[in-house]
This record gives structure tokens, C-alpha cells and sequence, in this order.
């Protein structure tokens, strides 16, 4: 075998190898074809093994095609659609958008996006329309979060009632 269709060994590899005679194990010195060899996980393991739990700690979940944000956004809902059966409130809605700032074009012809708030529930109680956004202790104090509250108060009229 020629010296130069081997692949080069570091300094500390070569050491090694000469005192173990157990040759380093690298990708270059792997054999494509060794029938031993572990298989590798795929791209899609690799990234579910590797997932990041979620920024506030919540839990995604399902009810009969209904996804929430958090068991206690779903915990809630359930609390909600009782009190429709009772006739406590009417209009129960989910994810209701409001529009805060409509879209606009820049001087340069581009646009400018609208800016939305997303209402976690919507409801009539005694004829008022209530709006509830369930919020956890660190979700309460986002700034994104406070000012489109804010934007809620002042281009609709609406206090949006915090859930904790």
C-alpha cells in the first residue's frame, strides 16, 4: 500500500497507534462497506433528539382537532365552554385576531405589515364583548406582550382580562 492513499494520522493519533497498534478512529479511516458498522441516526432523530424545550416551559396540546399553547390555556377553555352551557356567557370564540395597526405603504412603495393582536378567548357576558388571554407570571411581563395590551385599550376600548 502507498504511504499517500492512507490518510494522514496527527501527531498524537500515530503516537498511539504505535503503542497500542489499534488504529484511530476517525470518518477518513472508517470502511464504507464494514457491515458492523452502528447505522447512523437520521437528520430527523438527530433534530427531535435535540429539541429545545419551549421558551416558557408550556406544553402544547390537543383536544378533538383544538390546539392550545398550554394545558392551562385548554384547562380554561374547558372552564369557558361550561359556563356557555349554563348560559353564563354566549359567542365563545378561539384565537380571535384584532387588527391594531392597519397596512400601510412607505414612501419607497413598500408595505408595511399590519400589526395584530391574537385574543386566546372572546365572549359576550351581559352584553359586553370580554376579551382573556391566559398569561403565566414570565409571559405577563413580555414587552411585545404589554404594548399591544396597551394597543388593545386604545384602538379598540378593550382591557384584556389576564388568566393565571
Amino acid at each position: 500500500m502507498r504511504d499517500d492513499a492512507r490518510p494522514v494520522m496527527t501527531t498524537a493519533q500515530r503516537r498511539i497507534y504505535e503503542k497500542t497498534g489499534n488504529p484511530p478512529q476517525t470518518a477518513a479511516l472508517d470502511d464504507p462497506l464494514d457491515p458492523f458498522e452502528s447505522p447512523r441516526p437520521s437528520l430527523a432523530e438527530q433534530m427531535a433528539a435535540r429539541k429545545k424545550p419551549a421558551k416558557y416551559r408550556n406544553t402544547k396540546c390537543e383536544h378533538e382537532g383544538i390546539k392550545f399553547d398550554s394545558r392551562r390555556e385548554m384547562a380554561h377553555w374547558f372552564e369557558l365552554v361550561q359556563q356557555q352551557a349554563a348560559g353564563l356567557i354566549s359567542d365563545l370564540r378561539l384565537q380571535v385576531p384584532f387588527v391594531l395597526t392597519e397596512r400601510k405603504q412607505r414612501d419607497d412603495g413598500t408595505w408595511e405589515r399590519a400589526s395584530k393582536y391574537v385574543a386566546d378567548f372572546t365572549y359576550m357576558r351581559r352584553g359586553k364583548l370580554v376579551v382573556e388571554d391566559v398569561k403565566s407570571e414570565a409571559t405577563r411581563k413580555n414587552r411585545a406582550y404589554i404594548q399591544k395590551r396597551k394597543q388593545m385599550l386604545d384602538k379598540h376600548g378593550i382591557t384584556v382580562k389576564e388568566i393565571k
